[in-house]
């Protein structure tokens, strides 16, 4: 006796399979790149500080990992978003602690939210941003005696070591990041001159 199956489960089935077959050279450029960004921080961060004391690596990190290594054409992986979402959400964190620092659930609620606004109204939506924002006002007592520090170290340094080893690896083989034309076209100005 066959069994026959909808037609409409059938197509789901398909789609959603087509979409989980992923080159396994996507896999390897994702697993390196994502492995020497994170790495390279953790490294830098190990010859600082003390294990306890962790500070670069915030756990935004990881989200932008996935994001600026695994889904490489995502608009919220390009750079002007990670940088951009990044910074905004840390000035914001920190001024909204600083602002409101003894009501910590109010201080991070309008941290995230703030973000938010601020990330879509600049076009710089980084969905990890609002996870730096938040770290900024519930991190441990080293993040939150940073201040206005915390914006530049850990989170533009260690957004610019994540660029910088996202724009290596996702430009080796066949990917390309950004993927952005117009980059293209500053990149190859540059290389003419």
């Amino acid at each position: 006796m066959k069994i026959r199956i909808p037609r409409q489960i059938r197509t789901a089935g398909y789609i959603v399979y087509k979409e989980t077959l992923i080159d396994p050279k996507e896999h390897l450029w994702s697993f390196l790149g994502s492995f020497t960004g994170i790495g390279l921080i953790g490294l830098l961060d190990s010859k600082y500080f003390s294990p306890l004391d962790n500070i670069f690596l915030i756990g935004s990190f990881g989200a932008s990992a996935v994001l600026i290594y695994g889904i490489v054409n995502s608009p919220y992986a390009q750079p002007r978003n990670l940088i951009g979402g990044h910074v905004i959400s840390a000035l914001v964190g920190v001024t909204m602690y600083k602002l409101i620092p003894h009501e910590v659930w109010l201080s991070s609620a309008l941290s995230v939210s703030l973000s938010i606004v601020l990330m879509q109204v600049t076009k710089t939506l980084h969905p990890p941003g609002g996870a730096t924002a938040l770290i900024a006002n519930v991190g441990s007592a080293r993040v939150l005696a940073l201040g206005y520090m915390y914006v530049l170290s850990p989170v533009l340094s260690g957004v610019i070591i994540l660029l910088l080893v996202a724009l290596l690896f996702n430009n080796i083989g066949h990917r390309s990041y950004p993927n952005n034309k117009n980059w293209y076209q500053v990149w190859r100005r540059f290389k003419q001159s």
